[in-house]
């Protein structure tokens, strides 16, 4: 599995590209939505200091078929809509892979989290260019669940390592003293223990911002 971050750019003919542009400080927040065939329907949370004009345009637009509020305040407001432009939810239905919520949408511009097999990643890009949804990769990784990070062996000497000390500062165990409590070899035991300090470490580094998962990526791009 892997989990992709995209931000997407909707065509300017789309109601949420024009809307959101025309109120940049406005924050779209797309609590749920459902594709039908020919439409969809989502329910969106709308913050700003315009939420009263930005409902009246979408009233007037004509890719917005129904609208209803579902709570309104001065700078916030909740709507229930059905579009003719549901861009997004048609590329993740035609690709078979769901866009997690909520999603926010800023002057334009969506930012997308998603998570599944490179093959239905790269079916999803090839939907969002297919509806004329221009995309850039943030972040790409492999995630593996943690029961598939380590072996079985590997996450018993580690757990052991940590039970006896042997990385608290001062330690309270030894390599050799590690080994004789687990009943194998000192060599073993220290390959063993950095070949899971391997594992551990890359997870680590491939979670801090902006490190991306190259191979996945290229794959995507070049789809």
């Amino acid at each position: 599995m892997a989990q992709a971050t995209l931000t997407i750019t909707m065509p300017e003919q789309i109601w949420i590209q024009q809307l959101s542009t025309a109120y940049p400080g406005a924050t779209f927040r797309v609590l749920a939505a459902v594709p039908g065939s020919d439409t969809g329907f989502a329910l969106v949370r709308i913050a700003g200091s315009d939420v009263a004009d930005i409902v009246e345009d979408m009233r007037d637009h004509d890719q917005i078929t129904e609208l209803s509020l579902a709570q309104y305040s001065d700078n916030e407001v909740t709507v229930h809509f059905e579009t003719t432009a549901p861009l997004l939810l048609f590329s993740s239905r035609d690709s078979g892979m769901p866009i997690e919520l909520p999603v926010e949408i800023v002057d334009g511009e969506a930012t997308i989290e998603v998570t599944g097999s490179r093959d239905r990643l790269a079916e999803l890009a090839e939907q969002l260019e297919h509806f004329g949804l221009q995309y850039r990769i943030e972040h790409v990784r492999e995630r593996l669940h943690e029961s598939q990070l380590l072996s079985d062996r590997q996450l018993e000497v580690v757990v052991a390592a940590v039970d006896e000390g042997y990385y608290d500062t001062p330690r309270e165990s030894s390599l050799t003293e590690l080994a004789e409590q687990l009943g194998i070899a000192k060599s073993t035991c220290s390959e063993t223990l950095h070949r899971a300090e391997e594992a551990i470490i890359k997870r680590f580094v491939e979670d801090l911002p902006g490190v991306e998962g190259d191979s996945l990526e290229e794959q995507l791009a070049t789809r």
